[in-house]
């Protein structure tokens, strides 16, 4: 089955259900939840096709979750060993008291990657996901086959979005109505709308967890300018990233500018630009069919 014929069905079945949905986005996939040790941490997963494939890990934002990327696991099972994770201190996976900054969280990439028995993999981080993928391609490139900038942190410094995030993750961590819930992920969305019930359930659940917000707190030192600062990408090591690099951004990116994210890639050797538009901060959600088949054709390496 061809990689449009699967995302065009999928499409088709997110649209024509009355009450979109988690569960509506895998309808007709076969996919699978685990739990496996990394380094010590039990790390949720949700995994799509099969591990004879390569292997493509995706790596979700700040406050964020596996679900991100519901509606990417069918048409990328297809091709690829899909995992999406919750990163440490996120989603299901555990929470311990310890430091969250970029090299934290790659240090836990690091070990899921051996709890998943491989050493290299293809790597698509959105948002703090990309930041978290660019420090691998520039500390231990040997892990990264392709990599995948998704509207990615590390480069900007805007102190009013840094505030915001801090303001709506905070609140939503500390009293986790569905109110507040809902006002953290429309944060992500160009459109308000695809800000379902069922998605804003998925993540009170995840935030009403005991003792989360304090986690919360943990997970956002990357919003304090002073903590910021000292994990941002220089424009050197960006220079130093040798694996084939598509950088991701969309019209409507509520952290930073279309003009921020080309300056990414031109700072990448060899790397792709694109711009999708109509999209806020979550492309892989707001727009599945566009940023599917962009996606899948540069992993495989397909110009475009």
């Amino acid at each position: 089955m061809s990689n449009e014929k699967i995302a065009n069905d999928q499409a088709n079945a997110i649209g024509d259900v009355k009450f979109p949905s988690v569960w509506s986005d895998l309808r007709g996939v076969a996919f699978s939840q685990d739990y496996i040790d990394a380094g010590g941490v039990k790390t949720r997963t949700i995994s799509s096709g099969s591990p004879d494939k390569p292997l493509l890990l995706l790596l979700h934002g700040t406050g964020g979750h596996a679900e991100a990327f519901s509606r990417n696991f069918g048409p990328h099972g297809s091709e690829f060993w899909t995992v999406a994770i919750d990163m440490i201190g996120h989603g299901w996976t555990d929470k311990p008291n310890q430091a969250y900054e970029v090299r934290d969280y790659a240090k836990h990439i690091l070990d899921v990657l051996a709890a998943l028995g491989r050493k290299t993999a293809h790597i698509s981080g959105e948002s703090l996901g990309g930041w978290v993928a660019a420090y691998l391609a520039i500390h231990h490139p040997g892990v990264v086959d392709r990599l995948v900038l998704n509207t990615a942190g590390g480069w900007t410094m805007h102190l009013d979005v840094m505030e915001r995030i801090r303001r709506l993750s905070t609140e939503a961590a500390n009293d986790p109505t569905p109110e507040r819930i809902r006002a953290r992920l429309e944060f992500l969305m160009h459109d308000k709308s695809l800000v379902t019930d069922d998605l804003v359930e998925t993540r009170r659940a995840i935030y009403a967890q005991p003792g989360f917000p304090e986690i919360m707190q943990r997970i956002l030192c990357l919003q304090e300018p002073d903590t910021r600062r000292a994990n941002l990408i220089t424009r050197e090591q960006f220079e130093s990233i040798q694996a084939p690099t598509l950088v991701l951004w969309t019209s409507h990116d509520p952290t930073a500018t279309p003009e921020e994210g080309k300056q990414i890639a031109d700072m990448i050797p060899g790397a792709k630009y694109v711009v999708m538009n109509g999209c806020g901060h979550w492309p892989q959600y707001e727009n599945a069919t566009e940023f599917n088949a962009l996606h899948i054709d540069f992993l495989k390496g397909r110009a475009s």
